[in-house]
């Protein structure tokens, strides 16, 4: 019986995105480190179709985003104690999330550019980052446009898909991206600007007809 498809009904389902606003949140975090299992349930109700669909997008095969995201509740379930509550509950699962899909997916290559452009940032340097965000409801109407898109998000490597998909798509800051992912800010900056020049660069070539 999968945990990510179980909600604080008990009903084998998955559930929509729920709100929680962040005293509700609080609270929850509250009972869950005391092992309350249908405080977690709510969790699960609330979180859980984000982070497949977060986890769907860093690993190709179904199935296995299925049980990653299983994987990742029941970390956080046997974790809570532990959570101290510098970011959000939504950033802290994304970490979990983020950690297991690397140790599934580890590569060991960084491209050259990516390596250019991270240095930058880190030794100081401003990066100006147009706010070109992917927002697949917006080109929803061009199903080839669409296919084109998830292709160039498939195609990047973990570190630039990764900050995309939690800026883009989660709308998480700069900050709680750098918390779940473990790097400076300046890198998240960086990460993001070559993830949006990537999808530029093969929109451009859509459009173009290359």
């Amino acid at each position: 019986m999968r945990l990510s498809m179980i909600g604080a009904s008990g009903v084998h389902r998955l559930a929509s995105n729920l709100r929680i606003d962040s005293a509700a949140e609080q609270a929850l975090v509250e009972q869950c480190r005391r092992q309350d299992y249908d405080a977690f349930g709510r969790v699960v109700d609330a979180y859980q179709s984000r982070v497949l669909g977060f986890v769907r997008r860093m690993c190709k095969n179904s199935e296995e985003a299925l049980d990653i995201t299983q994987e990742v509740f029941i970390r956080a379930y046997q974790s809570f104690a532990r959570f101290d509550g510098r970011c959000s509950l939504r950033s802290w699962l994304f970490k979990i999330a983020y950690n297991l899909c690397i140790d599934r997916t580890r590569r060991s290559d960084r491209a050259p550019a990516e390596t250019r452009i991270e240095q930058a940032a880190e030794e100081g340097e401003s990066l100006e980052i147009a706010d070109g965000r992917w927002n697949p409801e917006n080109i929803a109407l061009d199903q080839e446009l669409y296919r084109v898109v998830e292709e160039a998000i498939a195609s990047m490597s973990d570190k630039l898909r990764t900050v995309l998909l939690l800026h883009d798509k989660e709308d998480l800051g700069y900050e709680e991206i750098a918390l779940a992912v473990g790097i400076p800010v300046g890198t998240v900056k960086s990460r993001l600007f070559l993830a949006r020049a990537h999808l530029q660069t093969q929109i451009r070539r859509y459009w173009d007809g290359t």
